[in-house]
This record gives structure tokens, C-alpha cells and sequence, in this order.
């Protein structure tokens, strides 16, 4: 008489051999996205430092400019008390470069505007960037959990694992879109 195996429960070896199997294959996955993460946060990291430096910079020849353009002016003041047209209307021409400068992008409009541009787009990387570092940790978790359920032969945990594997993909989602208005 043949007894129908696919009745009888399975022993240890035979459930730890199939949760090895979708396990090591999950794990692969989520170790990649992990690493897709963790190259992704580091850029936004330097994308932030670079436009923070970039916008300090450009701030800095902003004021340049403000000082050079407030010393001209003093000097178009003596020149207006002297009556030294030729100086007066050069004077003028530099003071008028230095408030706006289409041609070289320098004037202070113009680097109000950079400056202000770069702030913008840091701030809107800083506030994706903290969803990356969520999505991280909640990556390793879901590798540590998928680890603890091949060693404990239980696939609650490997299940327990792809729930928390699907949540780092959604907050690694929301870091790269931000899909979510917060």
C-alpha cells in the first residue's frame, strides 16, 4: 500500500528547504533595492552639501557686489557735489551693472535669483532624503526578519519579512517622488 505524501506534513528539513529556497531569492531582491537606496540617499546627501555651498558662494558675491555697489554710489554722491559729469554717468552705468547684469548673469538680481534657486531645489532634496534613510532601515529589517525565518523554519516570519520588504519599497518610493504630500 503507497502512502499519498502529499497529505502528510512536511518534516523540518523539507519546510527549511522551502523556506531556503523563496528566502534566497527575496533576500537577493531586497539586498539590491537596498543598495539602489543607499546609492540614491548618498547622492541626495551631496546634492544637498553642493547646493548649500554653491548658494553660500553665490550669497557671498551677492554681498561682493552690494559693497562695490554702495562704495560707487558714495562716489557718485562726490562726484555729483563736484559736477564731473563724464565721472557721474560712469558711475551711474556701474551702479546700474551691479543692481542687474543680463549679459554676465552677475548682477544682484541675477545672483538673488541663482542663490534662491539652489536653496529651492536643496530643500526640496532634504525633504525627500529622510524617506531614504526610513526606507534603509526598514530594507535591513526585512533581510534580518527573512534571515530569522529560514533559522527558526517559520513562515510567519518570512511573510512578516515581505510585508516589511513592501513597506521599504513604498517609503523608498515616496523618497524618489514624493507621491505623498507631508
Amino acid at each position: 500500500m503507497s502512502e499519498d505524501k502529499s497529505k502528510s506534513p512536511l518534516s523540518r528539513s523539507e519546510r527549511e528547504a522551502k523556506i531556503k529556497d523563496k528566502a534566497g531569492w527575496v533576500i537577493t531582491v531586497l539586498a539590491a533595492l537596498l543598495a539602489i537606496n543607499t546609492y540614491i540617499a548618498n547622492s541626495y546627501s551631496s546634492k544637498v552639501l553642493k547646493n548649500t555651498i554653491s548658494a553660500n558662494n553665490t550669497w557671498a558675491f551677492y554681498q561682493a557686489k552690494s559693497i562695490k555697489q554702495t562704495l560707487a554710489e558714495q562716489s557718485l554722491d562726490d562726484a555729483l557735489s563736484r559736477k564731473d559729469r563724464a565721472k557721474v554717468d560712469r558711475l551711474e552705468k556701474k551702479i546700474a551693472r551691479y543692481e542687474t547684469d543680463p549679459t554676465t548673469g552677475e548682477g544682484k538680481k541675477e545672483l538673488m535669483a541663482k542663490a534662491r534657486a539652489l536653496e529651492a531645489e536643496r530643500d526640496a532634496i532634504a525633504k525627500r532624503s529622510p524617506w531614504l534613510t526610513f526606507s534603509g532601515s526598514a530594507f535591513q529589517i526585512s533581510i534580518v526578519l527573512l534571515t530569522a525565518s529560514i533559522l527558526a523554519v517559520s513562515m510567519s516570519l518570512y511573510w512578516a519579512s515581505i510585508g516589511v520588504g513592501v513597506f521599504a519599497i513604498l517609503l523608498m518610493t515616496q523618497g524618489l517622488w514624493s507621491w505623498l504630500s507631508v
